[in-house]
Order: C-alpha cells, then sequence, then structure tokens
C-alpha cells in the first residue's frame, strides 16, 4: 500500500522572519509552511514574498515539505504572489480564502503544475466542500480562526460550534481521495490544551495538524502517529488474516474481538503510516 508522506505536523512560520526560515530547516515538523498572508504585515509583504522564493530555491528543508501560503487572488499581492511562487520549487502552495470550486480553478490556472493546497475558512466554503474537494487541490487545511470570525462563533478549546465542519470537511477529503490538516490551536504555553487539541483532530480523522508555534510539534507527531498498541494490534490483523485457516472469511476473530475486510484495510494503512514516518 502507498501511503503519501506524513503530514501530521504543519508549521506556520512568516516569511518575513529570516530567522524563523532558517530554524524550520532544522525543526521536527513533517511540513512547513511559510506564510505571506495573515502572519505578514502589509508593509511587509514584497520582503516575504521574496524571502520565501529564496528560501524555496535554497532548499535545505530535507524531507520537510515546503509549502507556500499565499495572499488571496483579489487582494493587492496575490497576483505578484502567485507569479513569484509558481516558479519557486516549492512542494505546494496554499490558497486561503477558498469558497468555490471557481476559486480552485483561479489558483490552479496561475500555478502551472506546482501541487495546490486549499483553505476552508469561509462559511461560504462549508456549502461546497464536495465540489472544493473534487477540483483538484492535493488537500484540505481548516482555517479555524477566520471561521469562527465570520461565523461569529467562540473559538473554544472544544471547538463545539465547529464539529460539523470539521467532520464535513473530512468526508469531503476521504470522498475526493485527498489530505486533509485541521486547523491551529492557539495556545502555545499549555501544554495540556495543545495535546487535547491534537488528540481532537485525530478523533475527527484528521491527517495532521496546522501549527503556530514549534513548541507544538512534539505533541502533534506523537497525537497522528500509530501508538505501539494500534501498530501491533494491526499486525495482529493482518496476520490472522493471511493464515491459511482463514482463507476466504470474510470476519475472524482477532486477540477477542471480531475483524472484518474494512478492519483488515484499515489495518494495513496503519502500518504503511507507521513505514512512512519511519522512513521520514
Amino acid at each position: 500500500m502507498t501511503i503519501a508522506r506524513p503530514r501530521r505536523s504543519a508549521l506556520y512560520l512568516p516569511a518575513s522572519n529570516a530567522r524563523a526560515i532558517e530554524k524550520a530547516r532544522t525543526l521536527d515538523a513533517d511540513v512547513v509552511i511559510l506564510d505571506l498572508e495573515d502572519a505578514v504585515a502589509p508593509e511587509m509583504k514584497a520582503q516575504a514574498r521574496a524571502q520565501a522564493v529564496t528560501a524555496a530555491r535554497e532548499g535545505g528543508f530535507g524531507d520537510r515539505e515546503l509549502v507556500i501560503r499565499v495572499n488571496a487572488i483579489d487582494t493587492p499581492w496575490g497576483s505578484d504572489d502567485l507569479a513569484a511562487v509558481a516558479n519557486a520549487g516549492a512542494d505546494a502552495v496554499l490558497a486561503p480564502k477558498v469558497s468555490s470550486a471557481d476559486d480552485v480553478a483561479a489558483y490552479r490556472s496561475r500555478l502551472s503544475q506546482v501541487p495546490l493546497w486549499v483553505m476552508i475558512e469561509t462559511c461560504a466554503s462549508l456549502f461546497r466542500l464536495d465540489q472544493i474537494a473534487a477540483a483538484g487541490p492535493e488537500c484540505l487545511v481548516m482555517g479555524t480562526n477566520d471561521l469562527a470570525k465570520e461565523m461569529r462563533a467562540p473559538l473554544t478549546p472544544e471547538r463545539t460550534a465547529f464539529h460539523p465542519a470539521l467532520a464535513m470537511t473530512v468526508a469531503a477529503a476521504r470522498s475526493a481521495g485527498i489530505a486533509v490538516l485541521d486547523g491551529v490551536c492557539n495556545a502555545i504555553e499549555d501544554p495540556q490544551v495543545v495535546g487535547a487539541a491534537c488528540a481532537q483532530g485525530v478523533e475527527f480523522g484528521f491527517d495532521g495538524k496546522t501549527l503556530i508555534h514549534p513548541a507544538q510539534i512534539e505533541a502533534c507527531n506523537a497525537a497522528f502517529s500509530p501508538s505501539p498498541e494500534a501498530l501491533a494490534h494491526a499486525r495482529a490483523v493482518v496476520a490472522a488474516f493471511a493464515d491459511p485457516a482463514n482463507a476466504g472469511k470474510g470476519a475472524i476473530r482477532v486477540e477477542g474481538g471480531m475483524a472484518e475486510r474494512l478492519h483488515l484495510a484499515e489495518a494495513e494503512r496503519l502500518i504503511a503510516v507507521a513505514a512512512a514516518i519511519a522512513s521520514r
């Protein structure tokens, strides 16, 4: 089974901060997102763009996936961002404020063959998730802070108001066969809150989570990696179905419980995920 590269932790860093970019080359995040949008003041946009392009061309990020988040296409900086990053050599470009399949197409037409990731952070996008996911992005990324602002709903640690949006975004991504990342946790200095946020993302079925600080990486990587117990059970399921005594059976007993063929597929996926993480 082929599994896409691990995307457990995706760290946003302002591309206007040269020191942060250099540090990113040493961090244990699976994905580094150089941000030209929310984290950059208007007067720093041009500098941030130039530094992001230079960083992408210089490389040095090892097996980390490098993504550049551009400003929205309808802002004063969007067109220049897209022109600059289209041939910069980043692994992907992240487009904000996407609300329709037409928005996806507009970004796609400006990026040549660069993989496109899109933010799900507007109210309008929630009613077109299946269309957006099917329009060709490689990854959906939750933007819960912007979504909270648009909905005028409090972004509590439990994220109660956003459960439908989170679940439906994951479902849309799975239907389209693409990756999906959870939104950020705004807590930095409270490891319990960060840990709980990562665990919730796992429960919803996300592949990983976007982060705002390096201190969040360790908890995120741990949460989105298969646990030793889960991996051991997965191997037991695979071994049981491989037993000639169970040939042709659709459901068997494994470690005191029932396992069906659908559980075999999930077990094989989990083992492949663990192998991909180990190879990183």
